[in-house]
């Protein structure tokens, strides 16, 4: 591939995601050692209808495909924010696919072969980027569930990001904008979701908080450049974004980056089950 045709297919979509950049920087993101643990909560049986919100380029999501696939009636309906992830996680194989803002959702009924309701709603590595209102993902969730149905999920928790964040922080003030108002995460502690998930009619289950060291193969640059560049410093110019990252990067460097040169940062990812309480009405 050309560095012409590379730059094409890193290009970003109207949501500011490109599937090409996410798979060559984060795919920590779906390997199978980091989403073990949430998929071992979802524990997909054959046969369940599964609703995988945030999916991405599909990689776990055609996992759990396979799990509930193997008995008839068994069906995973994939969604996310961005065109381009879903592209490719149609590309990837997942069948069924619909492009929606987890926090208002519209769920399609009545496209052919969806199901009306279903047994659980799962997400990987999406909730924190529901900051405008982390309880419509929830509600959203309630409506498309069967009674007794249930949700599970893995999203970055209090502390996530700790040290880059601030670092981004400290670096857009100094430029004279408000890092709050720029800042597009939602990291919230145990408490906290908890207690969102009683307001949206959910019984939680299980839900822990478990730093992780992740690696970063491409380095902290590359990381700022997928995950902040067209959120947190949307607003500022290519040239403007560059210094800011740079910077960042090296704020980091005594912290994130070994002897050997390699680069990582601590994660802290909030793990949740819950279920939906018999009494609450699927509007």
């Amino acid at each position: 591939m050309t560095s012409t045709e590379n730059r094409n297919a890193d290009k970003r979509d109207s949501s500011g995601w490109s599937a090409s950049l996410y798979n060559k920087t984060a795919s920590f993101v779906y390997s199978s050692a980091f989403t073990a643990p949430v998929l071992e909560l979802l524990a997909a049986q054959p046969g369940e209808r599964i609703l995988d919100v945030g999916c991405g380029s599909g990689e776990v999501t055609k996992i759990i495909q396979e799990a509930v696939e193997q008995r008839v009636g068994g069906i995973v309906v994939g969604t996310d924010f961005s065109e381009g992830m879903i592209a490719k996680a149609k590309e990837n194989g997942v069948k069924h696919t619909f492009i929606a803002d987890a926090q208002d959702m519209e769920y399609p009924q009545n496209q052919p072969g969806f199901p009306e309701k279903f047994d659980a709603v799962f997400s990987n590595a999406a909730l924190h980027w529901c900051k405008r209102d982390p309880l419509g993902v929830l509600v959203g969730a309630r409506k498309v569930l069967k009674p007794g149905g249930r949700i599970v999920a893995e999203m970055g928790g209090f502390m996530n990001a700790i040290g880059v964040r601030s670092a981004l922080h400290d670096v857009v003030r100094s430029k004279g904008r408000d890092p709050e108002d720029l800042d597009p995460w939602y990291f919230p502690s145990m408490e906290d979701y908890v207690k969102l998930l009683v307001t949206a009619g959910f019984e939680p289950t299980h839900i822990s908080l478990t730093p992780r060291i992740t690696p970063l193969p491409t380095g902290l640059y590359d990381w700022l450049n997928l995950f902040v560049r067209s959120s947190f410093l949307r607003d500022f110019t290519d040239e403007e974004a560059s210094e800011i990252m740079r910077d960042v990067e090296e704020r980091c460097r005594g912290d994130c980056r070994d002897a050997s040169g390699k680069w990582a940062m601590m994660y802290t990812r909030l793990r949740f089950t819950a279920v939906l309480k018999p009494d609450e009405v699927n509007e």
